[in-house]
C-alpha cells in the first residue's frame, strides 16, 4: 500500500487490548506477544485511555508518527517487528494481511486520544 494511513480503535476487553474492524471481519482481535507492552508505551500520556484510543498506522512515514517498527521475521503465520528506539519486539498476527498484501519492512504508528 503506497502512502496510505489506516486507522483502528483499540480498547481494553478482559484486561487485553483488542480492536474491531467490521470492514475486515475482525471482532475483538487481540494484541499479543509484546505488542500490548508497545501499546502501553505509546499511550502513556493519553487521558481516559481505558475507553480506547485511535491508532494510525502506515507502511510509509507520516507527520507526527511516534513509532517506527522494523520487520524481523515470520513465525506462526504472523510477523515479528522491533521498535528499536525502545528496545521492544512484538508479534503481529495474520490479521496484518487484512491491511497489507505482504508484511511491510516498516510500520509507522501514532496513538491519539478519542477526544
Amino acid at each position: 500500500m503506497n502512502n496510505s494511513i489506516m486507522v483502528i480503535f483499540p480498547y481494553r476487553h478482559n484486561q487485553t487490548w483488542v480492536f474491531d474492524d467490521e470492514r475486515m471481519g475482525l471482532v475483538q482481535e487481540p494484541f499479543v506477544s509484546g505488542v500490548p507492552e508497545m501499546i502501553e508505551f505509546l499511550i502513556r500520556e493519553i487521558p481516559h485511555v481505558d475507553e480506547g484510543f485511535k491508532l494510525l498506522f502506515s507502511a510509509s512515514p507520516f507527520p507526527g508518527y511516534q513509532a517506527e517498527l522494523s520487520w524481523l521475521r515470520e513465525e506462526y503465520n504472523g510477523n515479528w517487528y522491533a521498535w528499536s528506539q525502545n528496545n521492544m519486539e512484538g508479534w503481529l498476527c495474520p490479521a496484518l494481511f487484512k491491511y497489507f498484501n505482504q508484511p511491510p519492512e516498516k510500520i509507522y504508528c501514532r496513538a491519539e486520544s478519542l477526544y
